[in-house]
């Protein structure tokens, strides 16, 4: 496996393993998000096995020990599998999640007490010449999971959007393509999403934001008008699976053939 660092933003980095093994024949890029800052932030932590590639990388923009804020948008080994190991190697850092979060799983599963955010609520992670803020949002069963949530860091209006946007493949680090397409062929796929007309109210409301880059976990990030990205996102959702009970009815083809 080859993990590769890029900056999608100023400051922000995209690090990203490409799993050829993952979704044949195309593969799947898993992604993480550090933020450069006085108080460096790591979005998504990968799975315990790819903790020695993807800290090596941190280390290469900032010490992996400097670490202050561990957060991802929700419960799933991908997304926070190597939390307690960037925790054991950061001892100053603590996981930052939405409150429902961290009273249904990460009270109990972060080795540190964890601290919970309010819908709307933001850190503030200094900064001498560029200061990063950053406003966490609740995305409940957006795309999945009770307790999602994304990052939106107001200086360079980036959306740590997490699953949304999900594309195979190992692309760009960054485009300004149209991703719409291979989302939703992504999603007919994996049927990720738990529920269609939350994920459309929800991208809709994400989109006035009007963030210009998207950073996405599975595929390439955007940078542009992502507002108009995830109106378009959330417009072939609904026109792509709709009515709910037909959305809601097919499987993934994670779930492997039928009996």
């Amino acid at each position: 496996m080859e993990t590769r660092l890029d900056e999608v933003a100023d400051g922000i980095y995209r690090i990203s393993t490409f799993i050829p093994e993952v979704a044949p024949p195309a593969g799947f890029t898993f992604n993480q998000f550090l933020v450069d800052a006085e108080e460096p932030l790591l979005f998504h932590t990968g799975m315990r096995q790819l903790f020695p590639l993807v800290s090596e990388a941190v280390a290469r923009v900032v010490p992996v020990e400097s670490l202050r804020w561990i957060t991802f948008g929700h419960v799933e080994s991908d997304e926070c599998g190597a939390m307690n190991e960037f925790l054991a190697a950061a001892p100053h850092a603590q996981v930052a999640h939405g409150l429902l979060g961290c009273l249904v799983s990460l009270n109990d599963l972060a080795d540190r007490p964890p601290r919970p955010m309010a819908h709307g609520e933001t850190l503030d992670l200094g900064g001498k010449q560029v200061r990063r803020r950053l406003r966490h949002l609740n995305t409940p069963h957006v795309p999945h999971n009770w307790e999602a949530r994304v990052l939106f860091e107001e200086t360079t209006r980036t959306l740590f959007c997490g699953d949304l946007l999900t594309q195979v493949g190992n692309g760009p680090a960054v485009t300004g393509d149209d991703l719409t397409d291979q989302a939703l062929n992504a999603e007919a796929a994996f049927r990720q999403t738990s529920c269609l007309t939350a994920a459309a109210q929800t991208l809709r409301s994400l989109a006035d934001l009007e963030p210009t880059t998207l950073a996405v976990m599975h595929g390439s990030s955007f940078h542009g008008d992502g507002g108009a990205a995830l109106r378009a996102l959330a417009d072939g959702l609904e026109e792509r699976f709709s009515p709910e009970t037909e959305f809601a009815s097919q499987p993934s083809v994670l779930e492997g053939p039928s009996a």
